[in-house]
């Protein structure tokens, strides 16, 4: 019974019917209603929700009203109306496992819960009116400005904030990058993140896979490449860990000065260099030339989607002409949030925090690794993965012998994007979700 419904649903229900009828031509045109009282009378309910339902039909053109006389339906082509036959199904559990060394993010037990809800409270009270604006297209600048001090302290990078833009992660950062590199070819480092390559071609630009050595990129394949942009982890990269030194970092600068091209530094987990200190940018040796960028979801969550990339004057600008009439994708709510916190000290404690919990982590992962025979850990002392070289298993092998134990695990040779040999028979673990003890 209609009188039986919420209050909210009494006029959609009411509206609903009568819209149905006359799609259907169970309302022929011309048909005079029911006065609103003799309907709310006969339904059981108020007049008010019968003059909703009315005012709803009357604003759409299914009906009509003529004064002094009362509500008559309109001439609409009759339409089919089927049932709504949608069936809401559950989400498909993701499989779950006891190990899972591929997808990682920090423990919930040390997100700084307590602070960002005292931030966001503060954020609410101080900015009020200011969070309905739109936002600018490179971002909030209080949070642009946190950034570029944060990057001063932690990474010696003297960045302006008037150049950093903020995206929804790494994957809308990548795709503004083909843009601004007129979606031409961009070289990406082979074995990789896949997601790189994925984002770049989606973005209209063509991929050149380069091969990665024990010195990260191949400088000579990316000389050859003629690439008019050059993706790179110089700091640890992804999955071999590779450090590229100093001397190969020239190199690459001299090969973007040469060809005007650029260089885009994705320093993804530089915050977990976990023993020495941090290792110099490629951007602070060259900004005119590098992009440097990162994004907070090793650090804080994967789910907040917030990057930064910090462009060199020429691509500001560049970026502005672009998207100048756009405003950013991520919520202003969130970046002065962010913003308070980075000003306030409190991602660098949290930061430390999860540093040391990652510390104790390693030890137990290698206490464990250190019983198993024929495993070699590679590690360079950074980042949240580390590679295992299994001496004698194939890469099959390797798998085989990890579902085994509950563990879900990939083989480097998995993120090879294009043939390339020396890359079988080694693990790749992530480790930023191992339980110790567990």
């Amino acid at each position: 019974m209609l009188s039986e419904l919420p209050e909210k649903d009494k006029y959609r229900a009411l509206y609903s019917s009568v819209r149905g009828d006359v799609l259907s031509g169970k309302l022929a045109a011309g048909t005079k209603l029911p006065s609103k009282r003799a309907l709310a009378s006969a339904l059981g309910v108020s007049v008010v929700t019968v003059q909703t339902a009315y005012e709803q039909l009357l604003a759409e053109g299914y009906i009509v009203s003529r004064e002094r006389s009362g509500y008559y339906v309109c001439e609409v082509a009759q339409v089919y109306v089927p049932e709504r036959t949608v069936k809401y199904e559950p989400e498909p559990a993701r499989q779950k496992y006891a190990l899972d060394f591929v997808r990682g993010s920090a423990p919930a037990e040390i997100f700084p819960f307590s602070v960002w809800a005292k931030l966001t409270r503060k954020v609410l009270s101080d900015c009020a009116e200011h969070l309905l604006e739109r936002v600018p297209c490179d971002g909030d600048f209080e949070l642009k400005r946190a950034i570029s001090d944060y990057l001063y302290r932690a990474r010696a990078i003297d960045a302006d904030p008037r150049r950093i833009v903020i995206g929804a992660g790494a994957e809308y950062l990548y795709g503004i990058i083909a843009e601004l590199a007129d979606r031409s070819l961009i070289a990406v480092e082979n074995p990789g993140y896949n997601v790189i390559s994925q984002s770049y071609k989606r973005g209209g630009a063509t991929c050149v896979y380069i091969p990665v050595t024990g010195a990260g990129i191949d400088c000579a394949a990316v000389e050859k490449s003629g690439a008019r942009a050059v993706h790179v982890s110089p700091s640890h990269q992804f999955p071999t860990g590779a450090v590229m030194p100093v001397s190969e970092r020239a190199r690459l600068i001299a090969y973007a000065k040469a060809n005007d091209a650029y260089i885009i530094e994705d320093d993804y987990d530089s915050e977990f260099r976990l023993s020495g200190k941090p290792l110099e940018s490629a951007y602070s040796l060259c900004p005119d030339r590098v992009i440097y960028m990162n994004t907070f979801s090793k650090s804080l969550a994967p789910s907040m989607r917030m990057g930064y990339m910090v462009l060199p004057e020429k691509l500001y600008r560049k970026y502005v002409g672009i998207f100048s009439e756009t405003a950013c994708v991520v919520p202003l709510f969130e970046q002065k949030t962010l913003a308070l916190m980075l000003d306030g000290g409190y991602f660098e404690r949290h930061l430390a925090r999860l540093k040391n919990y990652y510390r104790g982590v390693r030890a137990s992962l290698f206490s464990k690794l250190a019983e198993e025979k024929n495993c070699e850990v590679c590690d360079t002392g950074s980042g949240l993965h580390i590679i295992v070289r299994c001496h004698g298993m194939s890469d099959d092998r390797i798998r085989a012998a990890a579902e085994l134990k509950g563990a879900n695990v990939r083989c480097l040779s998995d993120y090879l994007l294009a043939p390339a040999d020396g890359f079988s028979g080694a693990a790749v673990l992530n480790y930023s979700s191992y339980k110790p003890n567990v």
